[in-house]
């Protein structure tokens, strides 16, 4: 099978370096452009992350000899070679919108892995195993903006992927107020353990806007199609805490969680061991088996230990028992940018793909 040609915007950040990991030898796409900004513009990808090349493997060999091009000045150049980008850009949002319409303008479909576009009303935001049938919403966004084979898909923010599917799994029992407090990983904010030095030996208890896309995106997720846009979901009412601590990788969540039918244990266990996937069956390369991960200990999920379940795709979930304020509390994880960000990005794709939204 002939490859999807494929771009990163955004190439040479931490998002777009794990892109570029995730890509090598993927079954359906290959990386042909890389672009960053004017300073990295010009030189080869090896030489534009020398010294600052966070992942834990090589530099794939074809894409470390690609000449980065700029993201802006050439535009044309990258949308002419191919059929699919994903955003990965550091920037201010008002430019990021810009780009990413530009370049949906031009024909090319755009996979965001940016806030910019989270709440523009015909922009689908997907967690695939969540709302695939969000997609719907994309030949509405090209008839509103005149775009024939261009669209663009975001997914969410990073903090929600941990708890947003364990809740989803128990939808049937009402879930109607829920406290979060994540315990998120530095990689979130595109640093390592040796460039965040102020991390060591501490926890910093602000990370900005995190706490309202905690509490705001997931109603956007399990909203609906109406009128052209998707409608908010009114419920759960979600609480946030967004702590961010001394860890390389991994989003650990506590939740405590009321519902409007409270279950018996037995029944959360088992609505999440035998969550219904709505992706199943399609053959996405990514996808993981299982997606949902109970542990019956209760010093599990741990961070260093669970993060990389399903590649780094699936989601953990344990420490369950009841909660004298509300009805239920647990502990969940995922990997915040493989699931949270370059993997769920890549996930998408491949459901485009299977869906047809993609040549």
């Amino acid at each position: 099978m002939e490859k999807i040609s494929v771009g990163i915007l955004g190439a040479t950040g931490m998002v777009g370096q794990r892109l570029i990991q995730l890509l090598e030898n993927h079954p359906w796409f290959e990386v042909k452009c890389v672009a960053a900004s004017p300073r990295s513009a010009g030189k080869s990808f090896q030489k534009a992350v020398e010294g600052r090349w966070a992942m834990n493997s090589e530099i794939p060999e074809a894409v470390g000899q690609l000449k980065v091009l700029d993201v802006e000045e050439d535009m044309r150049q990258i949308a002419d070679n191919i059929s699919l980008t994903f955003s990965a850009l550091n920037m201010e949002k008002t430019k990021i919108r810009e780009i990413e319409n530009a370049y949906a303008d031009m024909g090319v479909p755009v996979v965001s892995n940016n806030s910019a576009h989270r709440w523009t009303e015909d922009v689908p935001m997907i967690i695939p195993e969540i709302n695939p049938h969000h997609l719907d919403l994309i030949p509405i966004q090209q008839k509103n903006r005149g775009w024939n084979n261009g669209f663009i898909v975001v997914k969410p923010n990073c903090s929600i992927q941990s708890y947003v599917p364990i809740i989803e799994a128990l939808k049937e029992f009402g879930p109607d107020q829920v406290i979060v407090s994540t315990y998120q990983a530095i990689s979130g904010a595109g640093k390592t353990l040796e460039t965040c030095p102020e991390i060591i030996d501490n926890v910093i208890p602000f990370i900005k806007g995190e706490e309202e896309k905690s509490e705001r995106e997931p109603l956007k997720i399990w909203g609906k199609i109406s009128g052209g846009k998707i409608e908010n979901a009114k419920d759960p009412v979600i609480s946030s805490n967004c702590i961010r601590i001394p860890v390389s990788d991994g989003h650990l969540v506590a939740v405590n969680i009321r519902f409007k039918r409270k279950p018996t244990k037995n029944q959360i266990i088992e609505s999440i061991r035998n969550f219904k996937n709505p992706i199943d069956g399609l053959g996405l390369p990514s996808a993981p088996d299982p997606f949902l991960v109970y542990f019956e200990e209760n010093d599990r999920p741990q961070t260093r230990l669970d993060r990389m379940a399903g590649k780094g795709m699936s989601v953990s979930v344990g420490r369950l028992r009841e909660d004298d304020v509300l009805d239920w509390k647990f502990v969940a994880l995922s990997h915040n940018t493989i699931r949270g960000a370059a993997g769920g990005a890549i996930l998408i794709a491949e459901l485009l793909k299977a869906k047809g939204f993609i040549e």
